[in-house]
């Protein structure tokens, strides 16, 4: 057995070193308790470490005589003379000494199994910080824990907690810069048993103000970057986290690790969506959402052309939401207190469009059975919205300009006109200027109903539009649907951005109910919304954007000059070959 023996002084005594950790000083309290006021309260310790035992003074002030010279570390050997405060003791091994058991830390597995049942269910980053840093404290019998994160290229501290499950205040005054520099340097577990004996640290500022004893540095890794460090402090002189067991605390860093990742991108994905929500609040125009230019200059327009009581022709592609635009066209006139009535002009056979429109007398046709009115009666004194215009029968397009301009409406079977009061708004996914060119729209019906005209641009012209009704959607067909609210992932919201949208709006709505209702994750993947990458459109290179954007501008221009290709040419400040050349391209 391994011991310390006093030389002189009468009779003889020993001293065992049976512990890892052996405490020397005039203390009572100490192991090996010296009465003399030469030594310091805790002067020194014994440490065995792996097969060998080394002597540590607690303070840089303070040594040891070992052989006759000073230290204030060093590795005893057997028959090694020590001299502490005038006492002389002889270091005897008899028998090298056994190296420790290996730690199997049946305590540290029922930790990690407690903070596994703990932290079921739990997303929220803060209570995972903190469940996290217990169970390392109790895992090190350290005194105070933190956990340090690198976000957005800024350290800081999230969580600090003290063995008594207290949050910490000040978090960082309790740091050392140079010790977390190095860990972050050395990217491995640390543990510095007596920090103020480590060269690496000799003169540090921040480890002679915070007189740190011990430290231990774990670090984080998520997706092989180094996501942060779990550090644990101990301010004891005989603190040396001696019996820790490093194998079961890099099993915990590693689970740590994925659960600080996880928890970190579900709030991250909180505050994305937090934020959509704040600017789905501000960027609202009554029924429609857009934050982009686009839609902006749409709003200002409603917002121009609602007082005046004009027809309006709102043009854009199938889910553009025309009648939203339409609605608040109606709501901000002085006709919003009358009826907004709304009839599709494509969704009803064209022998029965003309009674819907303009009513019916009893007996007017097989199965008129009693007078009934049109759209255009029950929208008087209020707006009458006329969807999908550009698919009206030739015939229907005479008699509605005629009402247009009289403001009187004949009902089918009757002579006798009738004046009401509406204002009529149209909308078309058709292009009516083309129509007319093919004789297949009035062109005089055309220019009375597009006195002033709206064309709303596709999603995928609007930007993070598409980001802002992906979220108002979800918040709104969840309870609809019966199901729970879910987040935009990363890579959600990434292909929402690239993805076409040729069904717009509409598209999308129906895309989100499909992931509310399938989606098994805690956030919506591309694979939800069924946006893989094979149904996304290639990135082009700078090039050949470039040349998309050329061909079609010299189209717009050849256009603009009745095909003439050599004005075209004068006109972009180029060569003519340079306008063939293109052509041979489209």
């Amino acid at each position: 057995m391994a011991s310390l023996r006093v030389i002189g002084g009468g009779e003889p005594r020993i001293f065992p070193l049976t512990e890892r950790l052996t405490t020397l000083g005039s203390a009572p309290a100490n192991d090996i308790s010296l009465n003399t006021s030469e030594l310091a309260e805790h002067h020194a310790t014994i440490q065995l470490d792996a097969s060998a035992f080394v002597i540590r003074t607690t303070a840089r002030k303070l040594s040891v005589m070992v052989n006759g010279k000073k230290r204030r570390e060093h590795t005893l050997c057997h028959g090694d003379r020590l001299v502490l405060g005038g006492v002389e003791l002889e270091v005897v091994l008899l028998d090298s000494p056994a190296a420790p058991p290996e730690p199997t830390n049946p305590r540290g597995l029922e930790h990690l199994r407690a903070l596994a049942t703990r932290l079921t269910g739990t997303d929220d980053i803060t209570g995972v910080l903190e469940h996290l840093l217990d169970a390392v404290l109790e895992l090190s019998e350290g005194q105070k824990g933190f956990v340090i994160l690198a976000r957005d290229g800024q350290w800081s501290v999230p969580a600090a907690r003290s063995v008594d499950a207290t949050a910490l205040e000040n978090a960082h005054l309790h740091l050392s810069d140079s010790i977390i520099g190095h860990a972050i340097a050395s990217r491995r577990p640390l543990i510095i048993a007596d920090v103020r004996s480590e060269d690496a640290f000799e003169g540090a500022q921040s480890v002679v103000d915070l007189e740190i004893s011990s430290v231990l540095c774990l670090p984080l890794f998520a997706h092989g970057e180094l996501l942060g460090l779990i550090y644990v402090g101990d301010d004891r002189p005989t603190g040396y986290f001696a019996g820790v067991d490093l194998e079961l605390l890099q099993v915990f860093a590693s689970w740590a690790s994925l659960m600080i990742a996880n928890a970190l991108n579900v709030d991250a994905l909180q505050e994305d969506r937090d934020a959509l929500r704040a600017r789905l609040r501000d960027q609202r125009f009554g029924s429609v959402i857009g934050a982009s230019k686009a839609m902006q200059t749409i709003f200002e327009a409603v917002e121009r052309v609602a007082p005046a009581s004009v027809s309006v022709l709102i043009t854009g592609e199938t889910g553009t939401g025309k009648e939203l635009i339409a609605h608040e066209i109606h709501r901000r006139s002085p006709r919003a207190d009358g009826p907004f009535i709304t009839i599709n002009c494509g969704a009803i056979p064209e022998h029965l469009l003309e009674s819907e429109l303009f009513g019916h007398e009893r007996g007017a046709f097989t199965g008129a059975t009693a007078r009934r009115d049109g759209k255009f009666h029950a929208a008087h004194r209020g707006t009458l919205f006329l969807d999908e215009i550009g698919e009206m029968p030739a015939a229907l397009q005479v008699k509605l300009l005629r009402v247009l301009q009289e403001h009187c409406v004949t009902r089918v079977g009757s002579n006798t006109p009738e004046e009401l009061d509406f204002r009529v708004l149209a909308a078309t996914h058709v292009d009516l200027h083309e129509a007319v060119a093919k004789k297949r729209f009035r062109e005089d019906l055309y220019y009375r109903l597009n006195v002033v005209e709206l064309r709303l641009p596709p999603l995928r012209k609007r930007g993070d539009d598409v980001l802002l009704l992906a979220n108002f959607l979800i918040e709104r067909l969840a309870p609809e649907l019966g199901v729970s609210s879910r987040p935009l992932s990363t890579s959600c919201r990434e292909a929402l951005r690239r993805y076409d949208w040729p069904g717009n709006v509409r598209q999308l709505e129906n895309r989100i109910k499909r992931a509310l209702i399938l989606a098994s994750g805690s956030a919506l993947t591309p694979a939800d919304l069924e946006l893989q990458e094979s149904a996304l459109p290639q990135r082009r290179s700078l090039a050949e954007a470039k040349e998309a954007f050329a061909l079609n501008y010299i189209l717009e221009t050849l256009e603009q000059n009745g095909g003439n290709r050599s004005q075209t040419a004068r006109d972009l400040d180029v060569d003519p070959r340079t306008i063939f050349r293109y052509l041979e391209k489209a």
